[in-house]
């Protein structure tokens, strides 16, 4: 089953993997709209970018999302 939205709930849990990598939450973006893939990227603004898999179980993309950020160049 494929995420449409990215819900309250699961934002809060990214913020907490975030939270817990010493990330500043004013630089971290959560767009509501998951993505086939999703992926972590630094953008333009020096902001760190988190888009949700809209396939992959969020629970199993959600454990990976440590690895994902720390490969980001400057995470």
């Amino acid at each position: 089953m494929t995420l449409q939205v990215v819900s309250f709930q699961q934002i809060s849990r990214i913020l907490d993997v975030t939270d817990a990598l010493g990330l500043n939450r004013e630089w971290v973006e959560i767009p509501l709209s998951p993505e086939v893939p999703g992926l972590v990227r630094r953008l333009q603004n020096g902001k760190l970018e988190i888009i949700v898999d809209a396939e992959q179980p969020f629970e199993q993309w959600l454990s990976a999302l440590p690895q994902h950020i720390q490969q980001v160049p400057g995470a």
